[in-house]
């Protein structure tokens, strides 16, 4: 077997183990595991056993090695937490090339060359390109130390000090520091706002605030995503319902005054007291300009619906305050946490913690979350966050994000001085859009 480091905490649930009437040795856990004999060897009692018949079944227990010396060897010295004397225990590690060395060992380019090779392709791809993906960032080595530590390894289903695994105490302690970092990175009150960290991303995250205070066929408008908005906001055709949301929903899209670039909101009052919408979604993921929360807050609040708000590509923005604040009107913000936010693959949703119309949102929001619609959080990604959302509150952030949309400015006027057009004018926030309908199709091509 093979190098296998410092072993900290072991969890067994449901074990189910028979000794037969031999003298038995834990070196033979790895039999055990071949035949199928047990579904979890691994508890650790004693060298020997001289007896006819001892089980235990459906036995949850946590337990504690210390004193565990790495080795190349598949023999770790150890015993549990509750004092018991130290035995050895076979690991059981898959074995290849026949000579005693480990796949659980290698590094990747040693494990795996081919993927190393791809990964090494895409790295010198990002170095060497000009990204104009608005949507796309780079992260720091930090957040990628996190997101590829051993918290991968870690299932912690539930919240913190409400978890149905144990040995999470570590896992509760780092996702606590997410929250608090979450709240003050966007300048919140934990006494009014409260946040789930554990979305798999965006879209997820958008569903399960629809999850938790929508029916099925309830009535939700957002913007349409010919005119800047995104699929999880009810996107559908004439033809089709093309969003997830769209078909559990009932989706009516506010669109853009096209002669401005700017969503038309005169009309989405109307249609809104017309169609009388559950939900009303602000936010997109092409739309150069600050929504007007204060005239959707009016509008939301004139139909007795909950006002949220998708922040996913001006997240950075908003915790650097360079951008309009969407916390002071909408009852519920989401974001992803990649874009501008400059953090791993992940998702949030900040929710008012008093009751809005007749709901309590932390309840309905965090069992929408899990159980709901997710089983176990990706904790290296919340690991990742917290690194992400302390950086959020350096100076150095902020500056850069003033610099983001210092540059952002720059280039607007620059191509409108070229002569080309660009939807609303300008921009206020990470992007700017060129209104492309004035070429034909070759000449856009060429573009």
């Amino acid at each position: 077997m093979s190098y296998l480091g410092t072993l900290g905490i072991m969890e067994i649930l449901s074990v189910s183990i028979s000794f037969w009437s031999r003298p038995f040795r834990f070196e033979s856990v790895w039999w055990w595991c071949s035949y199928g004999f047990s579904s979890t060897a691994v508890w650790i009692k004693g060298s020997t056993f001289h007896s006819k018949v001892c089980g235990l079944s459906f036995f949850q227990h946590q337990a504690k090695f210390g004193s565990v010396k790495p080795c190349r060897s598949s023999r770790i010295e150890g015993c549990l937490g509750t004092g018991r004397p130290h035995s050895p225990v076979s690991v059981p590690v898959p074995e290849i090339a026949g000579n005693g060395s480990s796949f659980a060992d290698y590094a990747l380019g040693e494990a795996d060359p081919e993927v190393r090779l791809i990964i090494d392709k895409e790295k010198q791809r990002q170095f060497k390109s000009l990204e104009l993906i608005a949507s796309e960032n780079f992260t720091s080595r930090a957040v990628m130390e996190a997101v590829g530590s051993v918290l991968t390894n870690k299932y912690s289903e539930g919240l913190p000090g409400k978890r149905y695994y144990g040995g999470n105490e570590y896992i509760d302690e780092l996702e606590i520091l997410c929250q608090e970092r979450a709240l003050a990175a966007f300048h919140l009150d934990g006494k009014h706002w409260g946040v789930n960290v554990q979305p798999l991303s965006g879209s997820p995250a958008n569903f399960e605030v629809y999850t938790a205070i929508l029916n099925p066929h309830d009535c939700i408008m957002g913007l349409d995503l010919p005119h800047g908005g995104h699929l999880s906001h009810g996107f559908m055709t004439s033809k089709r319902h093309v969003s997830g949301t769209s078909i559990y929903f009932e989706s009516m899209l506010y669109r853009l005054d096209e002669s401005t670039g700017i969503v038309d909101y005169d009309m989405l009052e109307k249609t809104a007291n017309l169609f009388r919408p559950k939900l009303i979604i602000a936010g997109a993921s092409a739309y150069p300009r600050d929504f007007d929360y204060p005239r959707m807050r009016k509008i939301a609040d004139a139909v007795g619906a909950f006002l949220m708000m998708d922040m996913a590509h001006i997240s950075g923005l908003v915790a650097a305050s360079v951008v309009a604040d969407p916390f002071e009107y909408c009852d519920i913000v989401t974001t992803t946490t990649h874009k501008s936010l400059r953090g791993p693959r992940g998702g949030m949703i900040f929710f008012k913690n008093d009751p809005v119309l007749g709901v309590d949102l932390e309840s309905a929001i965090n069992n929408a979350v899990f159980p709901g619609l997710q089983g176990g959080p990706h904790n290296h990604t919340i690991g990742g966050l917290a690194v992400c959302l302390k950086y959020a509150q350096l100076p150095e952030f902020k500056a850069y994000q003033n610099k983001v949309v210092a540059n952002c400015r720059v280039l607007a006027r620059r191509l409108i001085e070229l002569g080309y057009k660009l939807v609303s004018g300008g921009s206020d926030n990470h992007l700017v859009l060129v209104d492309l309908r004035p070429l034909d199709h070759r000449r856009m091509i060429a573009l």
